[in-house]
């Protein structure tokens, strides 16, 4: 039982870092091209995914807010 458990768990925390990787990366393709715009909703989607992962344990919380900061820096050398 416990086998199958941590297999749903290791899918689920799969699912939800490789989610978090490829909104981060929307950010930073964004701020690459020099689109404020689109940086700034990336950023805000981004925020909440950051967010529930570090709520359901998938990263730390201190690496979420970490990673906010830094992103948020990030879009706004944009400015």
């Amino acid at each position: 039982k416990r086998i199958k458990q941590n297999e749903k768990k290791r899918l689920r925390n799969r699912h939800i870092q490789s989610t978090l990787r490829t909104f981060v990366k929307r950010v930073r393709e964004a701020v690459a091209v020099k689109d404020l715009d689109a940086a700034r909703e990336a950023l805000a989607a981004a925020v909440p995914v950051i967010d529930k992962a570090a709520s359901k344990g998938v990263i730390h919380s201190s690496n979420a807010s970490r990673s906010v900061s830094r992103l948020s820096k990030l879009v706004n050398t944009l400015n």
